[in-house]
């Protein structure tokens, strides 16, 4: 927040805008590191705001899972905030593009730390506002019904958010979420308690993307410059998978039923989305529909609901965060240098950057999951998951998904990349190679940063699984989080 203030005083002055987002992204993932190094060796933090105790205050809890998530945030915000010093235009920063970019990441930081369901309505709004002036910033016919699916969409999920808050808050009399684990057990009135909880997974799932509500999102992350599609597709669907994690299993311990109903829409989910890949030309609605498939396997592991689960859908979350962001900023190199990213339009990329072109290969790879890269690790330990719960058809779902999207990377590689250069009418200038070295780094250097987070992801998976493993013992022993929020006497 501190960072998107002093920005606001720099609204017309874009170099000092580039400059102070940068060395503010930098703080925050400062920061962010030590708060992981204090909750991982001392334990889980908790802050009253104005010193009112829980559960009366609103309390901010960091504990592994919720610091983890604002670390990958800052790290994205970092990759984000460097390429658009260079990839977004001087109109587009005169707008405000890096006070609200900042605005945005403090939105995320917020709900990721927060401990009481009411404050994280409040985050979840921050982050629509935020989100849907970036997306329209510019003003072009395409950015406008692409946000306006958005907001709709985001604002109809906030809705019924805010109506299972108000059930809830009748049902309790409480809105910290450590307190509402304890009083929601005691509520005799079961079927409301139901109800409320579908309530609270239709509006998690509207802004989480997942069959059928999805619909909004591939018709709207393509709009916005490639920056700027970075950071929604890298962490604003995952918001609404952390609510839900968190939710479904400090609040609403799922039973049968449920697990059932998540089984069915998590394959659902993983199956429509990569179908839908399929059949497009657009590399950015490829990669749309693809942030669709693979929230399916973080859904996958709420559904089984077993420890070797909840770790695989840990570190998926993880491991989509820092791929999906990176493709979007590939996804504007590409631009850059083709001035298209329709299939029939270009062509003959590895010819021309044979270097940049291996490491554009590296983060697709680490999507498909090739061993021993970063998406190959999660999957396994779904798969034990699955094979322990006996839940076949998720497994089988994850196999379909994997081998299409292996399909889907290879086509795009054979397109993109392999493929001559079709000699159409328009054939766009290339705008990156007559650029300044400075330029080009700031471009390229991001996608490079969040490759070798990609990649030790995948040679270091054993860190990866260590933190994973701890947070999905805290979710499913919710004892640590109540008793550091509300005192050691409160836990049963």
């Amino acid at each position: 927040m501190f960072t998107a203030i002093v920005l606001l005083f720099c609204w017309r002055k874009v170099a000092a805008q580039r400059v102070a987002s940068v060395v503010g992204n930098f703080v925050s993932l400062t920061i962010s590191i030590m708060l992981l190094h204090q909750v991982w060796n001392n334990g889980i933090q908790t802050m009253q705001a104005g010193n009112w105790s829980a559960p009366f205050g609103i309390t901010f809890v960091a504990d592994v899972f919720g610091s983890t998530l604002v670390l990958l945030t800052s790290i994205a915000g970092l990759a984000v905030s460097i390429f658009s010093t260079a990839g977004i235009s001087k109109a587009r920063m005169r707008f405000g593009y890096f006070p609200i970019l900042h605005f945005l990441l403090m939105g995320l930081s917020g709900a990721f730390l927060t401990g009481d369901i009411f404050n994280l309505y409040v985050w979840f709004e921050i982050i629509i506002i935020a989100s849907f002036v970036l997306m329209t910033l510019g003003g072009r016919k395409p950015q406008i019904e692409g946000g306006i699916k958005y907001v709709t969409m985001n604002l109809l999920a906030s809705v019924i958010f805010l109506t299972a808050i108000g059930i809830l808050y009748g049902l309790t009399g409480s809105l910290n979420m450590a307190d509402l684990s304890l009083k929601v057990a005691q509520v005799q009135n079961r079927g409301l308690v139901n109800v409320t909880a579908l309530l609270f997974f239709v509006g998690f799932g509207i802004k989480s993307a997942i069959f059928p509500l999805y619909f909004w999102l591939p018709s709207s992350y393509h709009t916005p410059p490639s920056a700027i599609a970075a950071i929604f597709g890298g962490l604003l669907t995952k918001v609404g998978v952390y609510a839900m994690l968190r939710v479904f299993t400090l609040i609403f311990v799922p039973d049968e039923f449920v697990r059932t109903t998540f089984t069915i829409i998590a394959g659902a989910t993983l199956l429509t989305g990569v179908l839908g890949a399929i059949v497009k030309t657009d590399v950015r609605k490829i990669f749309s529909y693809l942030i669709v498939s693979h929230i399916g396997y973080m859904i996958a592991g709420l559904a089984m609901f077993n420890e070797a689960a909840l770790t695989g859908a840990l570190f998926y979350l993880v491991h989509d965060i820092m791929v999906k962001t990176n493709l979007f900023l590939i996804c504007g190199l590409i631009f850059k240098i083709k001035g298209s990213l329709e299939f029939k339009e270009v062509g003959g990329l590895y010819d021309e950057y044979p270097k940049l072109s291996l490491l554009m290969a590296v983060v697709l790879f680490s999507l498909v999951g090739i061993p021993p890269l970063s998406g190959f690790w999660p999957k396994i330990l779904l798969f034990q998951g699955g094979f322990s719960t006996g839940n076949y058809f998720l497994i089988i779902s994850i196999i379909i998904a994997s081998f299409f999207t292996l399909w889907i990377v290879a086509k795009i590689w054979a397109e993109i990349f392999w493929k001559t250069q079709p000699q159409t009418e328009t054939v766009q200038a290339d705008d990156l190679a007559p650029m300044k070295w400075s330029r080009k780094t700031l471009l390229v250097g991001p996608v490079l940063m969040l490759a070798i987070v990609s990649v030790y992801i995948g040679l270091g998976a054993e860190n990866i699984m260590a933190v994973s493993h701890h947070i999905a013992i805290e979710l499913l022993d919710p004892t640590a989080y109540i008793n550091a929020v509300l005192g050691p006497v409160a836990a049963p």
